[in-house]
Parts: structure tokens; sequence; C-alpha cells
């Protein structure tokens, strides 16, 4: 997961680690390229669009142009929808319904998966 709001980011990871899943985390787009070339891949990308340092539209940009990396999913967990558009597997809308963004990631990943 992708978020600059810390308490967002901790309690979708703490509510995702609950259902079993295992989760990785960072706070702008440029962190989460760092992060997930160190991780396994993982099943889907939860990503926030309106960041620091790196923002979503950027974090997509730059991961398109790596072949690994361009292969995993991304779903877009914002409040921002106005504007430019972003290739993306999903939309969740701020404030997050966790049932509906826990059915989304379920469509992506097993769970003890990243």
């Amino acid at each position: 997961m992708i978020e600059d709001d810390q308490a967002i980011r901790d309690s979708i990871k703490m509510a995702l680690e609950f259902e079993g899943y295992n989760v990785f985390t960072a706070a702008n787009g440029k962190e989460g390229i760092e992060v997930l070339q160190k991780m396994p891949r993982p099943c889907i990308i939860l990503l926030d669009l309106m960041m620091p340092i790196m923002n979503g539209w950027d974090f997509v940009d730059t991961v398109e142009k790596d072949v690994v990396l361009a292969t995993i999913p991304v779903v877009v967990v914002s409040a921002y929808s106005e504007g430019r558009t972003i290739k993306a597997n999903g939309v969740i809308k701020k404030p997050v319904d966790l049932n509906a963004l826990l059915n989304l990631v379920k469509k992506f990943c097993a769970k003890g998966k990243e």
C-alpha cells in the first residue's frame, strides 16, 4: 500500500493483516518503488494519488517502464477523482468502504500472499 497519510495507511494495513494478508507499505511513490524492488512480487498495489515526493500518476508512469512491475495490478485508493486519468485495475474512493476494499483485494490476492 502506497499512502502518505499514516493513519489511513496503518488502519488499512491492520485490516488487511487481520484478514490474513501480508502487507508492505510506503509513504509516497518513490518509497513505493524502492520497497517493490526489495520485496517479493505483490499480488496488488493499493495506491493513493495525491502524495508528496512522487504522486500516484508519476508512480504508475514509472512502474509501467519496468517489465516485472508493470504486470502488478494497481487499485487506486483516493478521494481525488477529477482531471487526469490513470491506468488502474480498480478504484476505491475515500473514505474507504472496508468491505468494498476487502472484496477488491480478494479478487487479486490469496490470503497469506502480499
